[in-house]
């Protein structure tokens, strides 16, 4: 059996409401290994986005394992979390949040350069994902003068620009037309598939589930195969 790049083990997670407990995660348990992807199909209000800041090291469960690369991140620090989660793992969100000052190329370049890559290397690689997008002639352009999908897709190029192993993505096509959401749903596949990364992607559209490699969904706090 492969490595696998996330593995949640026994997770549980539960918020206060006043006086009252309400438990949101159960006991999750899932594994994802290099090359897959999964689609986790679920309803507003179930957990996905608690498991998936969980996941992504951006909230801390009250018991359970959450493992990166085979890693257990339970009693890491939060310098030692920040620093993971730099260098393994990408996110997309459904709103883009592109910073609106800079270009398209730059947008893709300071993460790099946030991780310590040298800003002559750092654009270099960001022209290399905006070309390999088909946004190369874009890369200079500000977020309000790419449209929707074009936005998507340098937000993309800016997930994966650290060379991730995981990508988690919330509804990354929910705020596209369907036309636009296809196109950018096969180039997140395709991305995925040639890089060899893991993708944990929530979505409600049920037609771009059936092209991943699994769906699970949320039942009672816990995970279940569809």
């Amino acid at each position: 059996m492969s490595e696998a790049v996330l593995e949640l083990r026994n997770i549980a997670r539960h918020y206060r409401e006043g006086l009252a407990r309400l438990d949101i995660l159960t006991d999750i348990n899932l594994r994802i290994c290099r090359g897959e992807t999964v689609a986790l199909i679920a309803p507003s209000g179930s957990g996905k986005s608690t498991l998936l800041h969980i996941a992504g090291l951006l909230e801390r469960p009250d018991s359970g394992e959450t493992l990166i690369c085979g890693a257990p991140t339970s009693r890491m620090n939060d310098g030692e979390r920040t620093r993971l989660r730099r260098s393994a793992i990408g996110f997309i969100y459904q709103f883009h949040h592109l910073l609106p000052e800079f270009s398209a190329l730059e947008n893709v370049a300071l993460p790099q350069m946030i991780a310590g890559l040298g800003g002559a290397e750092a654009r270099a690689r960001a022209m290399e994902l905006l070309d390999y997008l088909k946004l190369s002639a874009r890369a200079s352009h500000r977020p309000f003068e790419l449209s929707g999908g074009e936005q998507q897709r340098v937000a993309i190029a800016r997930a994966v620009a650290n060379a991730p192993q995981l990508l988690l993505a919330d509804e990354p096509t929910g705020n596209l037309d369907p036309r636009t959401a296809d196109h950018v749903f096969e180039t997140l596949m395709t991305l995925a598939r040639n890089t060899g990364l893991a993708a944990l992607i929530a979505t409600h559209n049920l037609e771009l589930a059936e092209k991943m490699d699994r769906r699970v969904t949320l039942r009672d706090g816990r995970i279940e195969e569809l």
